[in-house]
């Protein structure tokens, strides 16, 4: 019969003699600890010096884990500030373009007004909307551009008044109906709209394109005096849009002028507001050219 594979210690002495030490060695262990823990309920003080000596010698694995905790603490924060900077850069674009926009159309206000005052010493009164509607379609799939507003003829609505969103012109009233009216916007490509650049006297005719872009013509030819960033408002010529009021920005050059970006977006719009004709005795007994939409 084989051997057991594990020999109970009482088959040893050498077992016996160390699982006796192990006993004694436990034993002693317990009452050096029951020992160490009398002395530091009855006098805690005498163990400040060994705390102490713990203390700094696991200081530095702390000093090293609070600057990795504070490391990794700045670098979330860092990110994260990132990202908020990101947002509030964009939100601070846009704050300063439509900044830039409303003191462009002061600008040319002030001018147009010092001119009616020096030459018929007239001043204007503000222009109240006749109507105040949402956008309520657009032919977004067609190589026209024309929208369609939700008021009509019920409300006040006539042929050519102009269009306009909080940031600018959006274009003209092309047809009316009872409850709704078909807008030709600035981007179509027959649409023709007198414009001059906000800080001076610069007039050019802003041409659409039909790829959400203007083209500003200068009826002066010569040297281009035109840059980019240049803001252009309506001049007033034709009638129908009274001057001062924000159409383009220049974004490209041409030789004869540039190319421009709508101000107002009728993509980004859902309110616009209806203004009556500028100038309606002038139209009255024959449509101007250079502001003649299709089917006029």
């Amino acid at each position: 019969m084989a051997p057991p594979s594990k020999r109970r210690p009482g088959f040893s002495r050498r077992a016996q003699y160390g699982i006796f030490t192990g006993y004694v060695v436990a034993g002693i262990g317990a009452l050096i600890g029951a020992v160490l823990l009398g002395l530091s309920l009855w006098r805690p003080a005498n163990f400040n010096g060994p705390r102490m000596v713990a203390s700094d010698a696991v200081a530095p694995v702390g000093r090293i884990s609070a600057e990795v905790r504070t490391d990794s603490q700045g670098l979330i924060e860092s990110i994260a500030g990132y990202y908020r900077a990101g947002s509030q850069n964009a939100q601070l674009k846009r704050e300063v373009e439509l900044a830039r926009i409303r003191m462009a159309e002061a600008e040319a206000v002030a001018q147009e007004n010092k001119r009616l005052k020096a030459l018929l010493d007239l001043r204007d009164a503000d222009v109240e909307p006749v109507v105040v509607s949402r956008i309520i379609g657009s032919t977004a799939a067609s190589t026209r551009r024309f929208a369609y507003l939700g008021a009509g003829t019920s409300r006040g609505v006539t042929p050519g008044m102009p269009v306009r969103g909080p940031r600018g012109v959006v274009g003209r009233v092309l047809e009316t109906g009872r409850n709704s009216s078909r807008i030709l916007l600035l981007t179509d490509s027959q649409s023709v709209l007198p414009v001059r650049r906000a800080q001076d006297n610069v007039v050019a005719l802003a041409e659409g394109r039909g790829d959400g872009l203007l083209r500003i013509r200068l009826i002066n030819l010569g040297i281009n005096p035109l840059e980019i960033g240049d803001v252009f408002v309506t001049s007033g010529l034709g009638g129908y849009y009274r001057p001062g009021v924000a159409v383009a920005v220049v974004s490209e050059l041409t030789n004869d002028g540039a190319l421009a970006r709508i101000i107002s977006d009728p993509a980004a719009t859902d309110f616009v507001s209806v203004d009556p004709i500028w100038q309606p005795d002038a139209i009255r007994g024959a449509a101007t050219p250079i502001d003649q939409g299709p089917g006029e």
